[in-house]
């Protein structure tokens, strides 16, 4: 018999995490027991998702991995036990409560702490860190109990404008307090982004109402006559009001008990470790932010995972060694996308940087190239980091023939296509190379992306890899001849179309039913959204009903469009652009009501922009009453049906071209599909409704109606192909229906009628045979289908109107309902009122009904 050694976990953060797991899946002979001694009383969970605590997650959620590794026989998880002593000859842990722990192995993952720069204040009532979740459920009560006393939003500080700092920030947006984000470096991120990078990015937060300021050193935080944090002060002799501060201004490893241990530390801190991750005793191993490892402590999860599997390979025999920190980071912070990797500030001999800048489009890229132009080194993106998961990887190889490929607007030029070498790097997080899932595809027989990311970990981190993961994955199948999965997500193993007819047949009406009888998990932000457009299209109820609120998109949930700077737009259905003067009259008096900037847009209504949360009910409210409704501009539903006017009034019109866009707009108004719907009818073959460049064209000829589908504008435009010619009214009619009931049952999620026409096995032509001569036998159940949608349609915005459970919703800040956005700032242009920029934030300049309140 074999004795089991005993493993000693100090630390139950994401790195012990990792370590308990990777050991116990790889320690198949069961030679060691594991003890993890954790500070907190929770079992490890995922700090890099703080900030979802405060959409009303519960931290349960935050948890990582199976909890039943905590029941496994040779796991010990002990919670409320912080270590406060090291005997290395006796081989001990001493714990808070006085319990001794023999060990033949120490593994120490203490992490890091929040540090508190030394100033005057910085302990008062009212300063909070941000590193647990204690610190943001103490952050959430403090705000909460604030805004209830003052009767306003509370004012919010953040002290410190890298990647913890953003998310604090957002944080407090999340809360309804007002936010200034105050950074001592000359712009935000100054670790992962350049100067281009950082101006954009300020740029994207102050448009979304984050006051930013850099260059800004703090010099105390002051109370107030209740010993409150109530104000900053700065070294420049100004000051800030605050009834919050946040110290996001970096971290510190937690080497006290090395230290008091003997164990060598980093000239900075951390725990020195080899490349092995052991430390000067042989017994003792450290892993993540608290190991100095090459000269270093790094504050990133994907390394610290690379020191646990490290260490766990050295204890069962291994001779693995750390390959070196892999920095890159891909985020979301205040929904802007950042990405940074490698030699993201061109310190290279000789790098060249390209850089693509569109400051309209809140859009910031870089590449670092070798003197050839060929390389690639690094990058940082900003605003638009959709190329990461592609570029990260190709860090040492060759580009391809123009590397400026990588940096314009998708679909602007063809993205050069690069095979990634076995070697390279995909999943940062877990260190898993193309390779690696190369072989878990081949000769793990891994067919989808659920099987991958279990065999190989790539994806179950931060999830930024997963589109390259899925890109290698399909490569994969395709040449081993493998019908690649086409799963909706790793919820649901259906594609939508699968999902759509599973439900239908069932005659399920919630998420939570659809989800146990077909799925798996709590569902994302793939699946949700599917579900409930998949809902609304078989049974058409409200997008507020039940529990579809929670499932829909922002736009959707509030039935409104939101802008850039966090108002939103009101679109009234126009049918086919024909307008009463009496509601033309209407519109322009709520706009003056309100202070909204209106346009008329390119599907022939009118856009009332800047409505607060507040104000939507009131403004639908005289729109309803008046006989207008909802125009759908937020949803993924029929749009507009642009007309000219046709026979009506022109001499060249062939057919009422007007009346047939009322009658179409009102019988598929509200109709939910798996893409926005635009809809054109000309009144002539001169085609000034642009008919040819709509999902569904019209164009009127002397015996009766041409029918062409498939066209859509954006950055690959098509035009709409015929599908029938000269037919009559009722046959427009039926044709149309059955062409949008099978395209909303078999199209992909977020897939336009073109480009699910294109992928449609045998095209246009097959679709012609489904629903002109009834190939598949299904017409009458479309037409049924479309034939229920009509008759159930109601108008979302009324509905709202005369639910007061709903209406509660539209409220900017719960605690005081009537109480503006206190960050909204304006001035006039050409006569309307737009949103502020950062520069015209200014009192001299702003206009009247702003609700900024400027600050000296």
């Amino acid at each position: 018999m074999t004795t089991t050694e005993k493993i000693v976990v100090v630390g139950g953060g994401m790195v012990a995490h990792r370590f308990v797991e990777a050991l116990r899946s790889r320690d198949t002979e069961a030679r060691f027991h594991v003890t993890v001694l954790a500070e907190e009383p929770r079992a490890p969970y995922d700090r890099v998702a703080l900030t979802t605590y405060f959409t009303g997650r519960d931290p349960k959620e935050l948890s990582l991995g199976d909890a039943g590794l905590w029941h496994d026989p040779l796991v010990s998880l002990q919670r409320e036990s912080r270590v406060v002593a090291i005997d290395r000859q006796a081989r001990t842990a001493t714990d808070r409560h006085g319990r001794v722990f023999a060990w033949d192995h120490l593994v120490l993952a203490t992490g890091s702490y929040a540090w508190t720069p030394p100033m005057d204040g910085a302990t008062l009532p009212g300063c909070f860190v941000y590193r647990t979740i204690d610190d943001v459920a103490a952050l959430n009560a403090w705000v909460v109990q604030r805004a209830e006393e003052l009767g306003r939003p509370v004012r919010g500080a953040v002290i410190g404008g890298g990647l913890l700092g953003l998310e604090a920030a957002g944080a407090l947006q999340e809360l309804g307090a007002t936010s200034t984000v105050i950074q001592f470096a000359d712009r935000l991120m100054n670790l992962q982004v350049d100067e281009g990078g950082g101006n954009a990015l300020a740029r994207l937060i102050e448009g979304l109402g984050v006051t930013v300021r850099c260059n800004t050193a703090t010099k105390a935080v002051r109370a107030d006559d209740r010993g409150r944090a109530a104000r900053l002060t700065f070294t420049d002799g100004d000051d800030l009001k605050v009834d919050v501060v946040i110290f996001a201004t970096g971290v510190r490893p937690r080497d006290d008990l090395a230290r008091a241990a003997g164990l060598p530390i980093g000239e900075r801190g951390g725990v020195v470790v080899d490349e092995t991750c052991l430390t000067a005793d042989p017994g003792i191993s450290a892993i993540g932010e608290v190991a100095c490892i090459q000269g270093a402590c790094i504050g990133l999860v994907g390394p610290g995972y690379t020191m646990a599997e490290i260490t766990v390979d050295r204890l069962l025999g291994g001779r693995a060694t750390f390959p070196g920190a892999d920095t890159a980071a891909k985020l979301k912070l205040l929904g802007v996308d950042v990405a940074s990797f490698g030699d993201a500030f061109a310190t290279t001999p000789g790098a060249l940087e390209l850089v693509y800048s569109d400051p309209v489009a809140g859009v910031y890229k870089k590449l670092v190239l070798t003197d050839d132009a060929r390389t690639l080194l690094g990058g940082i993106l900003v605003g638009d980091a959709s190329a990461y998961s592609a570029l990260r990887p190709l860090v040492g190889s060759n580009l391809g023939v123009d590397p400026a490929g990588w940096l314009l607007p998708e679909g602007a030029v063809e993205r050069p296509s690069v095979e990634l070498p076995d070697t390279a790097t995909v999943c940062s997080c877990n260190n898993v190379t193309a390779g690696t899932i190369r072989e878990a595809v081949c000769q793990q027989q891994c067919t989808d992306l659920a099987g991958v990311k279990a065999c190989t970990r790539a994806g179950t981190s931060c999830g930024s890899c997963l589109p390259l993961v899925k890109k290698i994955m399909g490569n994969e199948l395709a040449r081993a001849g493998i019908q690649v999965s086409n799963a909706l997500c790793e919820h649901f193993p259906l594609s939508r179309a699968q999902l759509f007819e599973a439900v239908q047949v069932a005659g399920l009406t919630t998420f939570s039913q659809i989800l146990q009888r077909f799925g798996s998990g709590r569902g994302c932000d793939i699946c949700k959204p599917t579900v409930a457009s998949i809902l609304a299209s078989l049974w058409n109820e409200h997008v507020l009903a039940d529990d579809r609120a929670a499932l829909q998109d922002t736009n959707d949930r509030v039935m409104a469009n939101m802008q850039k700077d966090g108002t939103y737009s009101v679109v009234p259905r126009v049918p086919g652009g024909e307008i009463l003067p009496e509601h033309l009259i209407l519109i322009g008096q709520i706009a003056q009501d309100h202070g909204l900037y209106t346009k008329i847009t390119g599907g022939q209504r009118i856009d009332l922009f800047g409505a607060r949360l507040e104000q939507l009910p009131q403004i639908w409210r005289r729109l309803v009453d008046a006989g207008m409704e909802s125009g759908h501009a937020y949803g993924k539903s029929l749009r507009t049906v642009k007309s000219c006017v046709g026979s009506t009034w022109c001499r060249y019109g062939v057919q009422d071209s007007v009346g047939m866009a009322i009658a179409l707009e009102l019988r598929y108004r509200g109709l939910r599909s798996p893409h926005k719907l635009k809809l054109g009818v000309s009144g002539c073959a001169r085609e000034c409704a642009e008919a040819r460049g709509k999902d569904v064209g019209v164009i009127a000829t002397d015996r009766g109606w041409n029918v062409y589908v498939g066209g859509n504008g954006g950055f690959t435009p098509r035009h709409a192909q015929l599908l029938v010619e000269d037919v009559d009214d009722e046959t427009l009619l039926r044709v149309i229906d059955r062409y949008l009931m099978f395209y909303i049952r078999t199209a992909d999620r977020l897939q336009r009628t073109a480009a699910w026409q294109e992928e449609h096995e045998g095209g246009l032509d097959a679709i012609r045979a489904v629903i002109i001569d009834d190939s598949l036998g299904i017409c009458a159940d479309l037409d049924a289908h479309m034939a229920r949608h009509i008759e159930s349609y109601e108008d979302e915005w009324k509905a709202v109107l005369n639910d007061p459970e709903r209406l509660r919703q539209f409220t900017s800040f719960v605690n005081a309902p009537e109480q503006p956005d206190p960050t909204l700032a304006y001035v006039e242009q050409r006569g309307q009122r737009r949103p502020a920029t950062t520069e015209e934030r200014d009192p001299a300049v702003l206009i009247a009904g702003s609700t900024l309140e400027v600050r000296r």
